[in-house]
């Protein structure tokens, strides 16, 4: 969300030395449209995102020479880490090349509309609407169950579910868990995980920084030193988020790669 935005909108209100801090309310910015047809700023802070990471994927793997240039270094730098220290360690050696496109897409995209947190004139992250989260996991909930199914048949995908050895009393109660786990907490965890990270983090921003043009313009003597101590900490909770936002990709990035190699595994 944009601060100055969010302010101009009455996200704050200066009223008899009131102050009314922000609220989930203020993140609905409509453009156009209506109802569900609506199309929303962070619909469009989306788009441009994900033109802005498919234009410098094209401009740094042009040219591409056996000596890589400086464009060119940093993208395999990229590829690399999600290749060798997300998709390698997680799927396994046998199984990760065919997935590294889906691996490497989701990274590359969840990063940069993280960082659009941050990024002037944007500063509004997508992942903090819930939505866009939803939809990401429902990609992977259907690419790790398709791959498992694919690979042992439906009867067996399920068998695969339980450790083998378990004792006969006990494996239906370990089936129930393990139905639960892949079918209803993976995806709700996961798309819960990206969304709160942003949110949570976003609202404390544009809350020391709405606080902070507060208390400097409507405070009296030192209260006014409070608005800057609050300017100081939105500069420190920045840092601190692009902390956070870059862990939150690398996180469900991994977690995709684990439960694509969990799906393939031969044993439970």
């Amino acid at each position: 969300m944009n601060v100055y935005a969010l302010a101009a909108s009455g996200a704050w209100v200066a009223a008899g030395d009131s102050y009314t801090p922000p609220s989930p309310d203020d993140f609905w910015q409509p453009l156009f449209g209506h109802g569900i047809l609506t199309f929303t700023r962070p619909m469009a802070v989306l788009l441009i995102a994900g033109i802005i990471v498919g234009g410098l994927l094209l401009w740094m793997s042009s040219n591409a020479q056996a000596v890589p240039t400086r464009k060119q270094y940093y993208l395999e730098r990229i590829y690399d880490f999600v290749r060798n220290d997300i998709g390698r360690d997680m799927i396994g050696s046998e199984h990760f090349k065919r997935f590294i496109p889906l691996l490497f897409t989701l990274f590359t995209f969840i990063l940069l509309n993280n960082l659009m947190g941050v990024i002037p004139p944007f500063q509004n992250p997508p992942m903090a609407r819930i939505g866009f989260p939803i939809a990401l996991t429902l990609v992977v909930y259907l690419a790790y169950h398709y791959v498992g199914l694919k690979r042992f048949g439906l009867g067996g995908y399920f068998k695969h579910m339980v450790p083998p050895g378990l004792p006969k009393w006990i494996a239906p109660f370990i089936f129930l868990l393990e139905l639960i786990t892949y079918f209803i907490t993976r995806p709700l965890t996961l798309a819960l995980r990206l969304f709160g990270n942003m949110f949570a983090g976003h609202m404390v921003l544009v809350l020391f920084i709405l606080g902070g043009e507060f208390l400097l313009l409507h405070g009296e003597g030192l209260v006014k030193l409070a608005g800057v101590a609050s300017f100081l900490m939105a500069i420190l909770m920045t840092l601190f988020e692009l902390l956070i936002q870059f862990l939150q990709a690398y996180v469900f990035t991994l977690l995709t790669a684990s439960y694509i190699g969990t799906a393939l595994a031969d044993e439970h």
